[in-house]
């Protein structure tokens, strides 16, 4: 199912983390930090669900990523991004001697660059502003609640 609603095979290991209430659908997964290569895996927290994804992606189309840097506190984004990076950095096997990823939800160290991610790690109970931010945007909207 993760496979069909990605539209490709995931790159790594992963756990579902979050499913929609009925049928089950996987809504979230939660990637290895490290693929089997050893490349770093910057996102950990993934949006599958297809609702979600297309419900988010005319979020942003409109705009929603500078509205979600413009009106979220930049401290609590900053935050928000130091939690996920040492999240991340715990999963790591602590005898890994290859490289590490950095910085925050998406893979960056400050500002929104993906609602998806955000919202991806909120879901899966992550203490995240724009995640917050873009459930609240999504609630508003009349068409479709997540």
């Amino acid at each position: 199912m993760v496979t069909q609603l990605l539209g490709r095979r995931p790159m790594g290991e992963y756990a579902v983390v979050v499913r929609r209430v009925e049928y089950r659908e996987p809504v979230v997964i939660r990637n290895a930090p490290v693929l089997a290569d050893g490349t770093p895996m910057p996102t950990r927290y993934w949006l599958v669900g297809d609702r979600e994804r297309a419900r988010i992606g005319r979020l942003e189309a409109a705009g929603g990523v500078r509205r979600a840097e413009a009106e979220v506190d930049g401290g609590e984004l900053e935050a928000a991004h130091q939690r996920y990076a040492v999240q991340r950095a715990r999963a790591v096997d602590p005898g890994s001697s290859g490289p590490q990823a950095f910085g925050g939800v998406g893979g960056t160290r400050r500002g929104v660059k993906c609602l998806h991610a955000h919202y991806a790690w909120w879901l899966a109970g992550g203490d995240d502003p724009v995640g917050r931010w873009t459930h609240q945007r999504l609630m508003a909207d009349p068409v479709g609640r997540p």
